[in-house]
């Protein structure tokens, strides 16, 4: 068998471990348990459990003097209500999950949600049975006060246990990795760099001789084959392990697991290399068969609808309001130069789809430019004298109403782009490789660019790169209220700017 490497030192062409990252050693006589976590966070439990009960009889206490016997029942009542409530809504919150067990703020902030939300149910359910009349309200409000102050001190203390309890090893499993080739490695790096996991490493195993394995970047010890890995096992020094085989090594994948599978610990399978990329991508069951999920749709679903009902909606009121003032720039466009009143021209819209975007014609009728788009320039002699104005107040963008009631455009997205439109001197989409992902929502009247002020011409590439840095924090960050707040900055924007022209 070979022999571990002592604590510290690295493989050749492996870095050394840091001191707080030392593997467990094999053979440590430290006593533990696996169940050690979850008896702990039982005990966790339990205690907030209690102190709800006990919160609700100390409020009893101080905001009553005194107690009808006939209401010593029904307060008694309430308390284990109470806290049989929380109990469930805090799991449902998610505040014995792993993340919340070990961190203070995200232990405190599930832990008050589940509060709150109990807190509302028992208001809710008082009134519907029509029993809220005979509880004091002074007692309600001592008990959810006091209630919440308790569970934020004995979530703290828990959170503080928990940790020490957790460096001394106490709650930490035993793992070795089979495997040690680059995919092991990469496992291993990444659960010896995540101080939220209660895991102990204990090194590799691996058939192939120490020459066929690849140099790796940490310096676990190597500590034998499969079979040295089940004899460690059989004495006790292993609570898990992760197979870290590559996938496409069906066959000795089936053989390692086969073996493995008479023993009396937990097995699990490392991901493939190219996993590691999207680590921080969810994981979803297709039926049976569970699969990452990559991207996501953006305003998709129920938003979806929504985002819909809302360009309906304001998109129909704007139309009818501003009709009058429709009437006007069409008799002044008319009276101004000759030519139509409106100029379509293709766009780029959602999907990179071709659509024809609606505007009143600013420029004169012969020097309109269907493709091969040159963008308007300060003094620039395509503007009719009209047109100068509208293009100012960027009244000429009214029209693309009719393309937001048509489902092509929305009020607020991505200002949509002509194909051939250049910053400098280069198109769009050679200048960022992910300008389209700007398409994965419909293009708007506004957005949120235009009201941080990249509006107007895009003559470098700088100004191309911050109206997509801003396209895409809108994408990301969507609601209705930033909808609105987006189109209120628009108006009092309008007013004030002066890079459109």
């Amino acid at each position: 068998m070979l022999q571990p490497l002592s604590p510290g030192t690295a493989e050749p062409g492996g870095t050394p471990i840091p001191p707080q990252l030392q593997p467990f050693e094999l053979g440590d006589t430290q006593t533990r348990s696996p169940v050690m976590l979850d008896i702990v966070t039982l005990l966790l439990r339990v205690a907030e459990l209690v102190v709800v009960a006990c919160a609700c009889f100390a409020a009893t206490a101080l905001a009553l003097d005194f107690v009808p016997p006939s209401m010593v029942d029904s307060y008694g009542n309430a308390a284990l209500i109470g806290a049989l409530l929380y109990a469930g809504l805090s799991e449902v919150a998610g505040a014995y999950d792993i993340d919340a067990r070990f961190s203070v703020r995200q232990g405190w902030t599930r832990v008050v949600t589940a509060w709150i939300a109990t807190s509302m149910f028992l208001m809710t359910m008082g009134f519907m049975l029509k029993v809220s009349e005979d509880f004091s309200r002074g007692w309600a409000l001592t008990w959810f006060l006091g209630g919440g102050g308790a569970l934020i001190v004995t979530r703290g203390l828990g959170t503080i246990w928990l940790r020490r309890l957790k460096q001394r090893g106490v709650l930490n499993h035993r793992v070795a990795i089979f495997g040690a080739g680059s995919q092991g490695d990469r496992l291993a790096k990444y659960i010896l760099g995540n101080d939220k996991l209660t895991i102990d490493l204990v090194g590799f195993f691996d058939d192939r001789m120490p020459e066929r394995l690849p140099p790796r970047e940490v310096g676990l010890p190597m500590h034998g084959a499969l079979t040295d890995l089940i004899a460690h096992i059989r004495r006790g020094e292993v609570d898990q392990v992760i197979v870290a085989l590559p996938w496409s090594a069906e066959r000795r994948l089936q053989e390692v697991v086969a073996e493995l599978a008479i023993t009396p610990v937990r097995i699990r399978l490392a991901p493939d290399l190219a996993t590691f990329a999207f680590s921080q991508r969810p994981v979803v069951l297709l039926g049976d068969l569970p699969v990452m999920t990559l991207f996501e749709r953006p305003i998709s679903g129920l938003d979806q609808v929504i985002k819909r009902i809302e360009d309906l909606v304001i998109g129909t009121l704007a139309l009818i309001l501003l009709s009058p003032l429709f009437l006007v720039v069409i008799l002044a466009i008319k009276l101004d130069s000759p030519g139509p009143v409106f100029f379509l021209q293709d766009r780029e819209g959602f999907n990179n789809r071709r659509f024809k975007i609606w505007k009143f014609r600013s420029m004169r009728a012969e020097r309109c430019e269907a493709d091969g788009i040159t963008q308007a320039r300060k003094q620039d002699d395509r503007i009719t004298r009209v047109g100068r104005f509208i293009r100012r107040t960027s009244i000429d963008e009214l029209p693309q109403l009719f393309n937001v009631l048509r489902g092509e455009m929305s009020l607020v997205g991505p200002r949509p782009h002509a194909p051939s439109t250049k910053a400098g001197d280069r198109v769009f989409s050679d200048v960022v490789s992910h300008y389209a992902a700007r398409h994965k929502v419909k293009p708007g009247m506004t957005g949120w660019a235009q009201v941080l002020g990249w509006r107007g011409e895009t003559d470098t590439e700088e100004k191309l790169l911050k109206r997509l840095e801003c396209d895409l924090y809108y994408i990301e960050n969507w609601s209705v209220f930033l909808d609105l707040y987006i189109m209120a900055r628009t108006a009092a924007t309008l007013l004030l700017q002066r890079t459109a022209y």
